[in-house]
């Protein structure tokens, strides 16, 4: 008899995005004349940058040609790739090796993949609000979770807490869903933590890119000493626009090592690398070209131009928000707006709201856990003709 992992009974019955979408086709079935404008999944909106399409297409036409035909390419990626990361990340002042870099199919796979490697006995700790994939990966194995809390009065940016134990730490930043981020020197906090604990910090940099400010970091390993605690993972999704194109990165430093149950020192890259190459057979060729070309200094500037096209997006929420005198986070360096919901509505109570009264689609920030309860989560990633109108709605109504 086969026997399932009852974990799955833990779970909630639907993912977040997947109960909102079923609310939201209800509606558009039920009102086919009315124009719902979605600021709920962060998706993007815009078309890839024309130097990533120019090197995909070159890299379609080589697959086409016997003599620069590829089959299997390596489970790590290609070195071009790296090679395009190391520079890349030199440039906001950290130093990598080619070999430290693993390319995949998106931030999210690795998320939930990269418990793989560690014992379902860890303690993991989470901040709330929070991704729900980090939460819900590790209910699959049956891990113990642990919260620390994200409140308006520390800016939705939890810092360590010494009565609180963890083997394993989930940190997002600029953060998915609060648009929050850290700064270096709570960073640093939070890897003196990990070190005194000889805990591992998963640091997701998917929202990177949206990073403006010197005194914000990009990376985790501008941190003294965070190579010896920390992976990051990392995605062209929201850099470049590569939600449907999917690719992401995660770097497993070689400083990174820990004991084994049985007492064994193991080092965490040696154990990724082992599990992709088991597990997973890289990223297509067409797709890594582009991803080169991404980090181009043409890419870049490209890129950045789509990015500054949603950072206006949000500039334009703000404004609204800040007109009818609603509190919000994010919105800086975030495609993220985290609002308070108005007049002490909760959050799935605003979401139908906004929904029914104005056919706004946002996510409820009850979804990312207990300390999102009264907030709602709009993204920038629409059209500017949408936002306006988005807006313009929302500040008549609210």
């Amino acid at each position: 008899m086969a026997i399932m992992n009852e974990n799955y009974c833990n779970l909630k019955e639907s993912y977040l995005f997947s109960q909102i979408a079923t609310k939201v086709a209800k509606y558009v079935k039920e009102n086919p004349d009315k124009k719902v404008i979605r600021m709920g999944i962060g998706d993007v909106t815009l078309p890839l940058a024309p130097v990533v399409v120019a090197a995909m297409k070159k890299a379609v036409e080589e697959m086409g040609v016997k003599e620069t035909f590829r089959g299997y390419g390596p489970e790590q990626g290609y070195d071009f790739v790296h090679e395009a990361l190391v520079k890349y990340y030199a440039k906001h002042g950290v130093s990598l090796e080619t070999s430290e870099i693993f390319i995949s199919d998106g931030a999210k796979s690795d998320c939930g993949n990269i418990t793989d490697i560690f014992s379902d006995d860890n303690v993991i700790l989470v901040p709330d609000p929070v991704y729900p994939v980090y939460v819900d990966t590790n209910i699959m194995r049956g891990r113990k979770i642990v919260y620390v809390k994200g409140t308006p009065e520390n800016n939705f940016l939890p810092m360590p807490d010494d009565s609180i134990k963890a083997d394993v730490i989930y940190l997002c930043s600029p953060n998915n869903p609060t648009g929050a981020a850290y700064t270096k020197a709570q960073l640093e906090e939070w890897v003196a933590y990990a070190l005194k604990n000889d805990a591992v910090i998963l640091y997701d940099a998917a929202y990177e890119a949206f990073v403006t400010n010197a005194d914000i970091p990009r990376s985790i390993y501008v941190v003294e000493e965070a190579k010896k605690c920390a992976i990051e993972l990392c995605s062209l999704s929201k850099t470049a626009g590569f939600t449907g194109t999917r690719c992401g990165y995660t770097v497993v430093p070689h400083a990174l090592k820990r004991k084994a149950g049985n007492g064994t020192v193991m080092e965490l890259n040696k154990m990724w690398l082992r599990r992709q190459t088991t597990k997973f057979n890289g990223v297509p060729y067409i797709i890594q070209r582009g991803a080169e070309a991404a980090f181009s200094e043409q890419g870049v500037k490209e890129c950045g131009e789509i990015l500054e096209f949603y950072r206006e997006n949000a500039r334009i929420m703000m404004e609204t928000l800040d007109k009818k005198g609603i509190k919000y986070f994010g919105g800086i360096y975030s495609p993220y707006i985290w609002m308070q919901c108005p007049n002490g509505m909760g959050s799935w109570e605003f979401f139908d709201y906004l929904l029914e009264k104005l056919a706004i689609v946002g996510t409820p920030g009850a979804g990312f856990g207990e300390m999102g309860e009264g907030y709602l989560r709009l993204t920038a990633f629409g059209s500017r003709e949408g936002t306006i109108e988005a807006m313009e709605r929302m500040e008549r109504s609210l």
